[in-house]
């Protein structure tokens, strides 16, 4: 049922929820469901479930396959019911095998994705209750806290400190401050400043809020439906559609030769026809969609195993081809377990007094919960008795800087304004700095010596903040403005130490191909200090204000010079991806904070923790279930199999098909009949794919996986000029075995070119898979069961009842040796051609 949007901005809150049917404690777990039913899930875009049928019914949308469908058709109406009979049963079995193994990858991905999905805090029967974004309703009253995506439009019931970003609604590039109340109902969206919409996340602060619309009801999803946008097509599916391309034109082109040449040497126009259009499917890889959706969700399943959820299957190719990441440093480089090292004052003594301040600002703060603050709240717990909070300041991405009012019993209503911060930012509103003794000097006096220990300190590794207050005379609301004649009081130090094994993982990345960059907020002379620590080489490191300086263009050969940004704005982060992208790259990137998300969507990859804030999490392709870079390194080892084993496909559809394309061709001008019927070619077409769906649990070698790769068509054109030719020469030796030696008719020629082409291109399936020898790589167990079912179900086929109206018959016992000296020349020369094939020919 569609909801009705309205200016619910302008009602009062009392008038809004009688109108919504619900109250400030939220909705009954039945009257939610119920709304759900009736309303639909919380989505702009539905998720389209495909059913069964029409799961089914897709793998016969290809136009070959309908026109043979067609033509089988005619072909009864014409009298020859057994060779529509037969042509229509493969097809149909065809269909099956690609549908039972799309179904299984489907669900495989749907149990996956729950693993990762996004969740908010809805009041259900008066208490919290963690449920899918999917699942609000109008109705819903939810709870928000800093990093939380905004579930739907809505209205502020009540809310401490709350900034919003609403930059992907308006544009708007600071987060706006947001409060309750009623806005004029012809107020533009950036200035219903009592409204919270879907798409957008909270920066700092918490509210409670009353859900009004859902889905593509709201603002968002209305401006979805507008502009329609199409997701950015990945390196992935542009190669496929690429190959396709290719693909159609050499298809086009042989097929319609074929029928020419059949039609010109007088045969039967109907059975010409047919059989242009059963090569026509040989030609084609129909099963690769199949192939594709069961390697991409068995490497997701494998990936899955090593703790890396995949929320979109393309991106596994570009995951694989990724040969630049750039991350932060705490957690990936180093423990990710914020400690505090000391609370110094402005000579480098310990303090009690700067500690006991550090300690008020983070117990107080009501922002984002940040490890900094956790670690100073569990450092040392101090007695607040007689201390109350009077206003907060929260932290923001400009000031840096995160202020508290407070006032003590004994003051007589005197406050306190404690501020927090990057030390720059801090120190930029001091004008006294105060000295060991408990006095006061101006700032410019003592600026020499805190600067020294600064670097001092921050040069051994340690993050420093700084600490200043400022007396205020009964005052119990603050502003930015505020933030001024501050007395500078001392440092606070922070040490996380460098991950153990991260060497050895950074090496390990280095070994795949892929270079290691960080991008971190903190200062240049921390960040330098841990990347030495983990032997990352991080020569000419640039900071925040060296990219300010740059042009785009500068920066593009600069990003590739470097390892290290230091001091990077959380606006800086996309520039940096975007950049590297120019410079021709694959670049993935992992965040899992909430000035991430612009960084995420501009990589090729977007790599985010099951840990992180909503809107990182949202952004993300891949999601981490741990924050450790030798899990990404596992996940990139699994994506490039898949990638390989989806290739393996490729080149064993191209090699093996085009050169049974080229034997018809070549067959089509010295015999007197078809080589094969239209069935049989389908027949033929069936069997060789049957081994081959088996490829997604095939083993890779080392190799495959040793660096980064793309789809190359001119590597694949190659690849099929080499092998296809090759297997059509064999073809040939077996038209010669059979005509020349056995002098047989069309039934017995037939049956003979089927064996040795179905055995054949099972078997060769062993040498292609592998750039080693084949004896040397041992393929996967069900792999190397399907090729030889397939090959004793194809030598079995003559002496079944099927035979006969199949159109194949007995051989004599003498084409069995040659048969098999014919298969076994083949796998020598495919061995040579392998080796000198990859010597010559470099991907």
């Amino acid at each position: 049922m569609e909801q009705e949007p309205f200016a619910f901005w302008s009602i009062s809150q009392e008038e809004l929820l009688r109108r919504m049917q619900t109250t400030p404690e939220g909705l009954s777990g039945e009257e939610a469901r119920r709304r759900l039913a009736r309303y639909g899930p919380n989505l702009i875009k539905p998720k389209r479930k495909t059913g069964s049928a029409i799961l089914f019914l897709n793998q016969f949308k290809s136009p070959i396959i309908i026109i043979l469908v067609i033509a089988a058709i005619m072909s009864i109406f014409l009298g020859d019911t057994t060779s529509a009979a037969i042509i229509l049963v493969i097809v149909l079995l065809s269909g099956l095998l690609g549908f039972w193994q799309e179904k299984g990858a489907a669900n495989a991905m749907e149990k996956l994705l729950t693993i990762v999905k996004i969740k908010t805090t809805a009041l259900r029967d008066g208490k919290p209750e963690e449920i899918s974004v999917e699942d609000v309703v109008p109705g819903d009253v939810v709870l928000l806290s800093a990093g939380s995506t905004i579930p739907g439009d809505g209205v502020i019931l009540d809310s401490s400190d709350l900034f919003v970003d609403e930059s992907t609604l308006t544009g708007e590039t600071f987060p706006v401050e947001k409060q309750a109340g009623i806005t004029a109902a012809d107020a533009p969206p950036a200035q219903r400043l009592n409204a919270l919409f879907m798409g957008t996340h909270v920066v700092s602060g918490s509210v409670r809020a009353l859900v009004v619309l859902t889905g593509k009801a709201t603002e968002f999803g209305g401006i979805s439906e507008r502009l329609k946008v199409k997701p950015r097509e990945t390196e992935f599916e542009r190669g496929i559609r690429r190959f396709g391309y290719f693909l159609m034109e050499v298809t086009l082109t042989l097929v319609i030769s074929i029928f020419v040449i059949n039609v010109a040497l007088h045969r039967p126009v109907l059975d010409s026809f047919l059989f242009s259009l059963a090569l026509a499917v040989g030609l084609t890889p129909q099963l690769l969609p199949a192939i594709i959706s069961v390697n991409l969700s068995k490497g997701a399943r494998s990936m899955a195993q090593s703790k890396v959820i995949v929320k979109q299957l393309e991106c596994i190719e570009n995951f694989g081809s990724m040969d630049v990441f750039c991350s932060d440093k705490t957690g990936t480089l180093t423990e990710g377990t914020v400690r505090l090292h000391a609370a110094l004052d402005p000579e480098g003594r310990e303090s009690e007094k700067v500690l006991f301040h550090a300690f008020l600002n983070s117990y107080y703060e009501t922002g984002f919960n940040n490890p900094i603050d956790e670690a100073i709240r569990n450092h040392r717990r101090f007695d607040l008795s007689g201390y109350r909070k009077l206003d907060e300041i929260p932290y923001d991405f400009v000031r840096k800087r995160l202020s508290i009012c407070i006032s003590r019993d004994d003051r007589e209503g005197r406050g306190i304004m404690v501020t927090k911060g990057a030390f720059r930012e801090v120190l930029e509103v001091c004008s006294k700095a105060e000295t060991s003794s408990g006095e006061s000097e101006d700032i410019s006096a003592a600026q020499g010596k805190i600067n020294g220990l600064f670097a001092a300190l921050s040069n051994q590794g340690y993050r420093v903040l700084g600490l200043a207050y400022r007396e205020l005379e009964k005052q119990e609301i603050i502003s930015k403005e505020d933030e001024k004649d501050m007395t500078f009081q001392g440092f606070i130090t922070f040490f996380d130490p460098p991950k153990p094994g991260a060497m050895e993982t950074i090496k390990e990345l280095e070994g795949l191909g892929i270079t290691l960059k960080v991008i971190t907020g903190d200062n240049v002379l921390v960040a330098s200090s841990v990347c030495e620590q983990v032997g990352l080489k991080c020569s000419l490191p640039v900071t925040g204000q060296d990219l300010n300086r740059m042009s785009d263009e500068a920066l593009m050969h600069r990003v590739n010079q470097t390892n290290l940004f230091a001091e990077i704005e959380p606006n800086q982060k996309e520039r940096i991806v975007l950049a590297l992208r120019k410079a021709g790259k694959v670049v993935g990137y992992m965040g899992d904070g909430i000035n991430d998300a612009p960084a995420l969507h501009a990589a090729d990859v977007g790599v985010s923790v099951d840990s992180a804030v909503d809107v990182a999490k949202d952004a993300a392709e891949i999601v981490l279930l741990e924050k450790d870079l030798g899990v990404l390194a596992q996940g990139v080892r699994d994506g490039r199999a898949t990638f390989a084993n989806t290739l393996k496909y490729v080149f064993m559809a191209t090699s093996a098909n085009f050169g049974n394309m080229f034997s018809m061709a070549g067959a089509s001008l010295f015999l007197s009949f078809l080589p094969l019927l239209p069935g049989q070619v389908l027949l033929t077409n069936l069997l060789t794919d049957f081994p081959e769906m088996t490829i997604a649990s095939d083993r890779v070698d080392p190799e495959l996986v040793d660096k980064p790769r793309r789809w190359d068509i001119r590597f694949i054109l190659k690849f099929m000029c080499a092998f296809g030719p090759l297997s059509s020469v064999f073809d040939y030796l077996t038209f010669a075995v059979l005509i020349w030696a056995l002098h047989a008719s069309p039934e017995l020629f037939r049956t003979g070119w089927f064996l040795e082409s179905v055995v054949s291109a099972s078997l060769i399936v062993l040498v292609i898979r592998t750039r080693k020898p084949f004896y040397r790589s041992r393929p996967g167990k069900w792999l190397t069961m399907a090729t030889l079912l397939i090959a004793l179900v194809t030598i079995a086929v003559p002496f079944t009842p099927l035979a006969k109206p199949l159109g194949f018959q007995r051989l004599p016992p003498a084409f069995y040796p040659a048969l098999l000296g014919i298969l076994l020349l083949y796998v020598i020369s495919a061995e040579v051609t392998k080796r000198v094939f990859y010597a010559v020919v470099r991907d």
